[in-house]
């Protein structure tokens, strides 16, 4: 369903996968595949197999459901060890 790799993360441990995003870059998603609903301008992000982030919802109905990833930053307990500094 996806492009990915698989592997650990290194900060927390959890299995992630790896999907190449449109700019051609690596991103950490958590592995399980999660339904959303597009919203333009949605609090909600999501990223595609094809490695699209897109705005969304993460409730609807079943029939109209899309399905994709969330980024591993966003539910990574050490997320904040992976910024940059400035």
């Amino acid at each position: 369903m996806s492009n990915g790799n698989y592997g650990t993360c290194r900060a927390c441990g959890a299995q992630i996968m790896w999907i190449k995003t449109a700019a051609g870059k690596s991103m950490p998603v958590n592995p399980l595949a999660t339904p959303y609903w597009p919203a333009e301008g949605a609090a909600g992000k999501i990223v595609t197999p094809d490695g699209s982030v897109v705005s969304c919802h993460f409730d609807g109905t079943r029939e109209n459901a899309k399905f994709g990833y969330v980024s591993h930053f966003a539910t990574c307990p050490a997320a904040g060890s992976f910024r940059r500094k400035r």
